[in-house]
């Protein structure tokens, strides 16, 4: 058997089929990024929606620099200021969008993206009512303990939760003041 067919004729049919494989990747890629950057923008939009329902649209705020707040958007009608802040949780990050009335004080938050251990980390991050133990909050720094409590055995995902609403609040008071 020639040196050919024993060595370079399998690297050379290795490489071809691992070539093709990436690029039908890659075209995959062209064709499913845009869709799934839409979808996750228009999940944003519905989520401010949700938060503010009272607003009659956004405009994205600009010239800010807190850490932890990726986005923050005013109500075109004053009725209010929705900030998106995160913190490392226990499975990871922990992304939230919180709703202030014009008032400065939350109206509401949500949970929108998470990756904590279900059953356990999954009980704060999941869970609409115990959100709603934030709302009429001022906007101010919160304590976990004398402002908010922990839910017991998710500590972690609890102060995560608190550590991204602080820092909601902290984007709040960029623009706000």
């Amino acid at each position: 058997m020639s040196s050919w067919n024993r060595i370079y004729k399998p690297v050379v049919v290795l490489t071809l089929v691992c070539a093709v494989v990436a690029g039908l990747l890659a075209a995959a890629n062209g064709v499913t990024g845009p869709i799934i950057e839409n979808v996750a923008i228009e999940k944003q939009e519905n989520a401010r929606k949700e938060l503010l329902p009272e607003a009659d649209g956004f405009t994205r705020m600009l010239g800010y620099d807190v850490e932890n707040v990726t986005e923050i958007y005013r109500a075109n009608n004053g009725a209010g200021i929705v900030v998106t802040g995160m913190a490392k949780g226990y499975g990871g990050d922990m992304t939230v969008m919180v709703a202030f009335h014009a008032d400065g004080t939350i109206r509401q938050l949500k949970v929108i993206e998470q990756a904590e251990t279900k059953g356990i980390g999954s009980k704060v991050a999941d869970d609409p009512d115990y959100w709603s133990v934030y709302e009429g909050k001022p906007a101010e720094t919160l304590v976990l303990g004398d402002d908010v409590d922990a839910v017991t055995g998710a500590t972690r995902s609890s102060r995560a939760l608190l550590e991204a609403v602080n820092a909601a609040v902290e984007g709040y008071h960029a623009i706000a003041d």
